[in-house]
């Protein structure tokens, strides 16, 4: 285990000794190290220790909880649903699962029309991938060099940030190209900044060159998270629906993180005026619960129907995760949280930037709305004696110790980003709590 899950276990009482004990013995490690504290309970925008300690939730869970833990909303649907039809066969439907993809269909631009309600974001790239195979007729798939969109086969072939070592070859016809990083630009203009339209022209170059004839589909996240929290430029977007459109392919938007208003608007690629040819949904429509969606137009799903498309999952349309999702759709339009996650955005950011301009280890700070991220410096630029990796482990890990839990990523050729996105419910004494936690543990880590 990492040193983070293990460092502080010799403090731990010894009641829970035991505990620790059967992790070690019998729990399966898969690939994020365990924070050392034992969860008991969570409310609001806080999670709370078996030992009484408070910690205030700066992921959302899994990026998932945006109306924060045990929302009373939710609780109370959940406690009636279970208790009337919680799951049923595949084949069958009930009112949950019908009013939540009417719902879903008014809440995005048209043709978006038709959905299909699945479990997790790896489940729903899946089925969006095998959609855009079977209706173009095609098999490659383009997905971004810093891309994360799920483990199972077909997502997994179309993530690129982590994963792909030591596994044998992936699903043939996956291209990579590579990420619009205003930080870190490859090919720039005349002042050193990100060309991103040349980038893009030459990568998809390279695309053309290595395809059989066979293009599929181009999936992305509007905002690249695990990728370092990199937003895409004003007219990407645009721009990759055009080479989609040229080609053949099928634009696939995964808003596994930034859907249902955390960027700040309902969906983040409504900025940019684009309407993808399928969009995925998970996380967030769940509020921490398993629940994804796939949706696409009437047109594609006629298509598919006629080739005959298949996508059985067990939990496929269950009633309990659908009533959730429409409660959650209700509270988010009930409190307005895509304009509370624009304003607290604003404070997270701009709180972020002062952070910056008070400790040099702090190179960017990027994001939209209630996803922002904060990169390190790497080591070459700061002088600094540890490496990024190591000083992102460690202010972690004192943040932890001051009642802030925080996720970073390292990723090849960074410096190490952390991934911030609070729920939408926050208060802003929160965020400032947030910030003055960060602030106080990099200044520890690293002193000026």
């Amino acid at each position: 285990m990492s040193e983070l899950a293990t460092s502080d276990r010799s403090a731990s009482p010894p009641e829970d000794a035991a505990f620790w004990a059967d992790v070690d013995s019998h729990v399966m490690r898969y690939g994020s190290p365990f924070v050392p504290e034992i969860i008991s309970r969570a409310e609001g925008s806080f999670v709370y220790t078996e030992a009484g300690r408070r910690i205030l939730d700066f992921t959302s869970g899994q990026m998932s909880a945006i109306l924060g833990h045990s929302h009373p909303d939710i609780v109370a649907t959940v406690r009636r649903q279970v208790g009337e039809l919680d799951h049923l066969y595949s084949g069958m439907l009930s009112r949950p699962v019908v009013d939540l993809s009417r719902r879903l269909a008014g809440s995005v631009p048209a043709p978006l029309d038709k959905t299909l309600l699945l479990s997790t974001g790896a489940e729903a790239n899946e089925a969006a991938i095998r959609l855009a195979k079977l209706v173009t007729g095609g098999h490659e798939i383009v997905s971004f060099a810093r891309s994360w969109h799920g483990m199972t086969q077909g997502a997994v072939g179309a993530t690129y940030s982590a994963g792909r070592r030591g596994y044998g070859p992936a699903a043939p016809g996956n291209f990579a190209i590579p990420v619009p990083d205003g930080y870190r630009p490859d090919v720039v203009d005349e002042n050193g900044h990100l060309d991103w339209r040349r980038q893009l022209d030459l990568a998809f170059s390279l695309v053309d060159a290595q395809s059989t004839g066979a293009l599929a589909a181009m999936i992305l996240e509007p905002v690249l998270s695990s990728g370092g929290v990199v937003e895409l430029p004003l007219g990407y977007l645009a721009a990759i629906k055009e080479k989609c459109q040229e080609r053949g392919m099928l634009l696939i938007l995964d808003e596994a993180q930034t859907g249902l208003c955390r960027t700040g608007t309902w969906f983040a690629f409504m900025r940019d005026g684009v309407v993808p040819d399928i969009l995925t949904l998970s996380k967030t429509l769940g509020a921490g619960l398993p629940l994804s969606a796939v949706i696409t137009s009437p047109e594609i799903e006629q298509k598919a129907t006629d080739r005959g498309f298949l996508f059985f999952t067990t939990h496929v349309s269950d009633p309990l995760v659908a009533a959730v999702g429409c409660t959650v759709l209700d509270v988010l339009e009930r409190d307005a949280l895509d304009v509370q996650a624009a304003r607290l955005g604003q404070q997270l950011r701009t709180g972020l930037l002062q952070i910056q301009e008070r400790h040099t280890v702090v190179g960017d700070v990027r994001g939209r709305g209630l996803l922002q991220g904060l990169e390190l410096a790497p080591e070459e630029q700061t002088g600094r004696g540890a490496a990024a990796d190591a000083l992102g482990a460690a202010i972690t890990w004192r943040c932890l110790e001051l009642g802030l839990h925080m996720n970073i990523v390292q990723l090849p050729g960074s410096g190490g980003t952390f991934r911030i996105a609070p729920p939408l419910t926050s208060t802003p004494a929160e965020i400032t709590l947030g910030l003055e936690i960060l602030d106080q543990a990099i200044g520890e880590v690293v002193p000026a």
